[in-house]
């Protein structure tokens, strides 16, 4: 029976090159006999696209069918002569005739027969089958006794009906070898499928039981079982279009395994995946479950446009959503109304909206016990920075400890250039969302493109400004903890800053000259202030760093109450700044020669004070600073950062993070599937088809997750019971696992 099965379908496909059309159906199913025809031949011209759609008559559904239109109904049930679609279907005139003869399609006599007894008998619709709500069926009476799986029930009644006779059972060790590669995916070992044998003498059902118990227990079980799991989510695909790097996101996969071992209900499996981040105080396990949908391919190709290759993405992700969960190919809705899975266009880009709203960044992921090796290490740390001071190399005739600070202490104090912290009063970006912070520095958040401009005002009290200072912060919301945003795996965390430009109450005023602390070889600060957008300022190398530039004005601004700061970011990719804050000073020295980091607001308070008149706390703060800064102890400090980065050396994956409720991501439908031809904006919601969100709830990704698995969706069991059935068993009952 197995070897004819594989060759069954061929011989009935050549059978049927000569046999006459099967007879019509005394019973017409409008699933079975009706839908095809329909679908194939009339729902281009009549069905759900109202732009396509000829003469506003509607064949799709039965209130389109019923529906008068100049008179006529296109279905009157049980009455041809009224019925539209009779007339017409059995029409010999060219111009009435349907389909009409332009099309190059034609009815077959028995396609009309069945149209014509399905009217006879009222016209009947129905919804495709797998739309249907899950029914529990009832297990149909054989004539062999009962085995006590209702399975078993179905396939030997179809036995019985087809006259064959059930296989012989397999002996222990065929069945050993079966439950060993179903369960974990390797082979039993020969002392395995010994013991399992001798057991199976004695009872073949406990020795059945208790095979399946400890194989189902085994670790090796959530790691056979993930892998189809990992398939569907594009796991092992490679990582980009031009340049494929490495892609961290193993420990999402490490989720999937124990998860699968752990037993987690397919819901939370689900949703945790979708919509991790959304769960109340969502756990670090929950957030690197959102990692299913961050395996898409990404471009890193200079001079492509990232927002249209995060289009590409949504539509991948579209496709896979649709694939794993529902059984539906929605990818074909993407361009237009789907013919053959009833989704509407609009509804592609509904349901592409409750993804869209995700932002896309790495987590980092700390082990368990992180908290006690945080405690531990910090200990080492403050001990470490206790001990400084005695680590503070005295040589003969040299300068002491306290002697060093206070010659450290009077150099600065003369030395300082007095900045003055700005505090905006706008801050606006092309795209990108910037955020003023209490501390009046700048972060930067949201979508970018490869040519981003930020626009911030300052109301200023300095009656002369000579200089303005950018202060590159380091934020831990940034990749690779910043300053700049650039995502691409080298670069990550860098920006290149290509053009600033200010003005004082609406005048350009322009800079003369800028030097920086840092600079990745020849992008300096000095060429951002040189009208040319293919050069600019960088920190790559210095990533997780503060950083600083000072741009000296070429004449003294006087008097002004506002000024203007203009930045362009227009590297061949992604790379603005992601926090900074601004400064400015009246000092007329120029530029500064330091390449020490500028000093806190605070600090310079400090250093600006008389020695004498500084507190004790105020020394200390400025002895600590020393210490941490002074090049004596740098091998010393070499140590202490050690210790610190060691907090840091986390492994990082792919996750999903919900956009803030004050930047949410418009989503908008595409004419033609085309990322250019964006039209109108629509809101997150489910296909009409399928049963809608429940009411009063917030329509966003944890909802859509829900929704995919609540009990009144009658898809994502089907499928989801139907791919398990195609890896047991070789196929489907539903033979196209991916699509219904």
């Amino acid at each position: 029976m197995k070897l004819l099965l594989p060759l069954l379908p061929f011989a009935l496909f050549g059978a049927s090159l000569f046999a006459a059309e099967a007879p019509v159906p005394e019973k017409i199913d409008f699933n079975r006999d009706v839908r095809p025809i329909l679908s194939d031949l009339c729902f281009k011209c009549h069905g759900f696209d109202d732009k396509a759609r000829k003469a506003g008559r509607r064949l799709d559904t039965v209130e389109g069918a019923l529906a008068e239109s100049e008179g006529v109904r296109a279905i009157v049930p049980g009455k041809l002569a009224e019925s539209e679609l009779h007339v017409r279907i059995h029409s010999t005139d060219k111009d009435e005739a349907m389909p009409p003869s332009k099309t190059g399609k034609k009815l077959t006599e028995r396609q009309k027969a069945v149209l014509d007894r399905w009217i006879e008998q009222g016209a009947p619709y129905a919804k495709h089958w797998s739309f249907e709500p899950v029914r529990q069926p009832t297990p149909p009476v054989t004539k062999s006794a009962p085995t006590g799986n209702p399975i078993d029930s179905f396939i030997r009644a179809r036995l019985e009906h087809e006259g064959l006779a059930p296989s012989p059972e397999a002996d222990p060790y065929a069945l050993c070898r079966r439950l060993s590669l179903d369960l974990i995916g390797l082979p039993p070992t020969p002392e395995e499928a010994d013991r399992f044998a001798e057991a199976a003498r004695v009872s073949m059902q406990q020795a059945v039981e208790q095979l399946a118990d400890r194989l189902l227990a085994s670790p090796q079980y959530g790691e056979r079982w993930a892998r189809p799991w990992l398939d569907l989510a594009r796991y092992a695909d490679t990582n980009g279009y031009e340049k494929d790097r490495t892609r961290s996101i193993w420990p999402w996969r490490d989720w999937v395994i124990a998860a699968l071992n752990a037993d987690m209900p397919f819901d939370q499996f689900t949703i945790e995946q979708l919509a991790g981040d959304r769960l109340p105080n969502a756990t670090p396990s929950q957030i690197i479950a959102t990692g299913f949908h961050r395996n898409t391919m990404l471009n890193e190709e200079g001079g492509i446009d990232p927002l249209e290759y995060r289009f590409l993405a949504m539509t991948d992700r579209m496709a896979t959503t649709g694939t794993t969960w529902l059984g539906l190919t929605i990818g074909c809705a993407q361009c237009h109304s789907h013919k053959y899975d009833p989704i509407l266009h609009r509804e592609y880009y509904q349901l592409m909206a409750f993804l869209d709203n995700a932002d896309e960044p790495e987590y980092r992921v700390k082990p368990a016990n992180f908290a006690a090796t945080k405690t531990e290490v910090e200990a080492k740390i403050a001990a470490a920075t206790a001990a400084l001071p005695g680590r503070f190399p005295v040589k003969p005739g040299g300068p002491t400890l306290e002697q060093a600070f206070a010659e450290w202490a009077a150099r600065e104090s003369a030395n300082l250039v007095r900045w003055t912290r700005l505090t905006p009063s706008s801050a606006m970006a092309n795209l990108p969302l910037l955020t003023v912070l209490p501390d009046d520095s700048v972060l930067a958040s949201g979508d970018q493109t490869k040519m981003d401009t930020y626009e911030l005002e300052y109301p200023v009290t300095l009656a002369r400004i000579t200089a303005v200072r950018i202060e590159a912060l380091p934020d831990d919301s940034l990749p690779n903890h910043g300053p700049g945003r650039a995502y691409y795996e080298g670069p990550a965390g860098d920006f290149t800053l290509t053009n600033f430009t200010a003005a004082a109450d609406g005048r350009p005023r322009p800079f003369a000259s800028a030097t920086e602390s840092f600079a990745s070889g020849k992008f300096t600060a000095a060429q951002a202030i040189d009208d040319n957008l293919q050069t600019g300022w960088s920190v790559a190398g210095g990533q997780g760093k503060a950083h600083h530039a000072v741009f000296q004005f070429a004449t003294p601004v006087e008097g002004a109450a506002e000024l203007k700061l203009t930045m362009q970011f227009a590297r061949h990719y992604a790379a603005d700044l992601g926090r900074f804050c601004i400064s400015v000073t009246e000092d007329p020295r120029g530029l500064p020669a330091t390449k020490t980091p500028p000093y806190t607001p605070y600090l310079q308070l400090i250093l600006q004070e008389p020695a004498a008149e500084r507190t004790a706390a105020q020394k200390q703060l400025l002895f600590e600073y020393f210490l941490m800064t002074t090049p004596e102890l740098a091998e010393a400090r070499a140590e202490i950062d050690k210790l610190r980065n060691s907090l840091e050396a986390f492994p990082t994956t792919l996750v999903m993070h919900e956009r803030p409720p004050e930047n949410p991501r418009p989503t908008f439908l595409h004419k033609r599937g085309e990322y250019l031809q964006a039209a109108e904006q629509v809101q997150p919601a489910v296909p009409s088809i399928l049963p809608p969100l429940p009411a009063g709830t917030e329509p966003d990704r944890l909802a859509f997750a829900r929704w995919l698995v609540a009990p009144e969706n009658p898809l994502t069991a089907r499928v989801t019971v139907n791919r398990q059935w195609a890896i047991l068993v070789g196929r489907g009952l539903v033979k196209t696992t991916e699509d219904f």
